[in-house]
């Protein structure tokens, strides 16, 4: 059982910069391939970043590459998302997620474990 908690999110200006957190508990942390996702308002949950055990390889949507970063620090558990000249249509609540696996994967029913969610607002 892994416990996910998202932290970081809020409300920033067109051009700004946030940085999300994940919080996991329990001792195999290195053991889960982690994401992030993201919901806006009557859409669907999408992809945004992926990020393999080690943190050697990672996978972006094409929609955030060049401007959002994840990274992960295994001895503190937690997973990471740089997000760099925000627009408004990155406004949702961002989601972090846990698979058991060394596998990459982008569709959101191939993850396990979910945090409760952070709200990211972005002003034009």
């Amino acid at each position: 059982q892994v416990q996910l908690v998202e932290s970081g999110g809020g409300l920033v200006q067109a051009g700004g910069s946030l940085r999300l957190s994940c919080a996991a508990s329990g001792r195999t942390f290195s053991s889960y391939t982690m994401g992030w996702f993201r919901q806006a308002p009557g859409k669907e949950r999408d992809f945004v970043a992926t990020i393999s055990l080690s943190g050697s390889y990672t996978d972006y949507a094409d929609s955030v590459k060049g401007r959002f970063t994840i990274s992960r620090d295994n001895a503190k558990n937690t997973v990471y998302l740089q997000m760099n000249a925000l627009k408004p249509e990155d406004t949702a609540v961002y989601y972090c997620a846990a698979r058991f696996s060394a596998i990459l994967t982008t569709t959101p029913n191939t993850y396990t474990y979910w945090g409760q969610g952070t709200q990211v607002t972005v002003s034009s």
